[in-house]
């Protein structure tokens, strides 16, 4: 009884142990963490809806966003920028690590956080709407994307406090400062040196909410990372107009190029497998229906022009309508984004050549003599295999052909010139009564 007793008194005591640190786990703060760097685009979006999603099931003590973006998309960023705002979660976006930015599209993600934290050497701003090019969107287009989105930022920042009208100069001039600036002018609410600093830095930070407020608890949480999946990586990385035309053209080029020389097979497996890549591109980008027949027509000129006789004048139509095409492709939007213009310059150029190269190559073969049919016979020079007289064997292109000759009798061996054929029996002359035909470099 007593060593029951003391083996019982040893399991409680193991199993205690046990419980302990899970016991521990529970009792401290969950923090989710989500990762948004690079260009804000729909792979992104889907991305960071989902970690919202999983922080608000669970329950999150708060959601962490680490955020290094140059800009991306204003539906993408609109998207984001809603999931942050309905979050049951509060929500503190870092800039982070040192050398990073929230630019563009980075700056609305900013201030929909309850608590935007900056590393040092870090900077925020330069949200001026741009079109894909980079240019300057102007008349009322220009006054109705700019006036939007400055109202857009200003409520963003008066809704958690923070300094609305350096928010609107950060849109409407495109201003940029550094962390220790921005904490100062009270555009971000503290600067902190990483993760774990700054989760002890906002413990018991109270946010105002649309519905009272959150009292934030993370000192000592344990951190969940939800870095992007490699499907979404794979996705994110073909979500960028470049990337888009690129594949576009890739796959032109590869089933053109099957088309005009059947059985190359490669080329046309490549453009196949480029033209579904496309489409899962385009089908994440915003596509300006114009842009995109502009395309296409360029496209129908250039196989046109290698069916018709134009001297490349449809190839020359085609390069200016893929160029307008890829420039008007990706609907960009108030922050700005579309093909690369030195893209578009080598695309346009490249297309031309590779089009003219095989105008070329469609002209010369309709200039070459036919390879088949009486046509290749008359003309050919050959070898009488016996005698011909009037009739007997001759040896033209590779063959034996039955022959007859209406002049003086062809000695075998002697050698002849067919002039004429009747299905399958050949008309010959002998070879020193026919002149030779001209060849390419005499004709010229």
């Amino acid at each position: 009884m007593a060593r029951a007793g003391i083996f019982r008194l040893a399991f409680s005591i193991v199993v205690a142990a046990a419980l302990m640190p899970l016991q521990a786990a529970a009792a401290a703060p969950h923090v989710v963490q989500a990762d948004l760097t690079g260009d804000i685009n729909d792979i992104s979006e889907a991305y960071i809806s989902s970690v919202v999603a999983r922080a608000d099931s669970d329950h999150a003590s708060a959601l962490l966003v680490v955020l290094n973006t140059p800009g991306g998309i204003s539906t993408s960023m609109d998207g984001i920028v809603t999931a942050l705002l309905n979050s049951t979660s509060p929500v503190i976006v870092f800039v982070y690590p040192s050398g990073a930015r929230a630019a563009s599209a980075g700056l609305f993600v900013a201030q929909a956080a309850d608590v935007v934290a900056m590393a040092p050497g870090t900077n925020i701003g330069s949200a001026h709407p741009i079109a894909g090019t980079g240019a300057d969107l102007t008349g009322d287009l220009g006054k109705k994307v700019l006036n939007d989105a400055v109202t857009r930022v200003r409520s963003l920042a008066q809704i958690h406090g923070r300094n609305a009208d350096w928010a609107e100069d950060a849109v409407r001039n495109s201003v940029n400062i550094n962390a220790e600036d921005a904490v100062r002018l009270h555009v971000a609410d503290l600067e902190a040196a990483d993760i774990y600093s700054l989760l002890a830095a906002v413990d018991g930070r109270t946010v105002p909410r649309q519905h009272g407020s959150l009292t934030i608890h993370t000192a000592g949480a344990l951190i969940e990372d939800n870095p992007m999946p490699f499907w979404q990586v794979f996705l994110g990385a073909l979500i960028d107009p470049t990337i888009a035309a690129l594949l576009l053209l890739l796959a032109a080029y590869g089933i053109i190029t099957e088309l005009s020389s059947p059985g190359a097979i490669l080329p046309g497996v490549v453009g196949g497998i480029a033209g579904v890549l496309a489409v899962v591109s385009l089908a994440n980008l915003p596509v300006n229906i114009a842009g995109a027949l502009m395309l296409l027509f360029a496209l129908a000129l250039f196989i046109a022009d290698l069916k018709a006789n134009t001297h490349g004048i449809l190839s020359a139509g085609g390069v200016l309508s893929l160029v307008l095409g890829l420039a008007f492709l990706i609907n960009t939007g108030p922050i700005g984004l579309g093909v690369n213009p030195i893209v578009i310059a080598l695309a346009g150029l490249f297309s031309f050549a590779f089009f003219a190269f095989f105008v070329q190559r469609v002209l010369a073969a309709r200039r070459r003599p036919v390879a088949a049919g009486a046509e290749w016979l008359v003309g050919a020079r050959g070898e009488a295999r016996e005698a011909v007289s009037p009739s007997g064997l001759v040896f033209v292109r590779g063959a034996l052909w039955r022959a007859t000759t209406s002049g003086a009798p062809i000695p075998a061996g002697a050698p002849v010139t067919v002039v004429g054929r009747k299905g399958l029996e050949l008309e010959v002359a002998p070879a020193e009564s026919v002149p030779a035909p001209e060849t390419a470099e005499e004709k010229k």
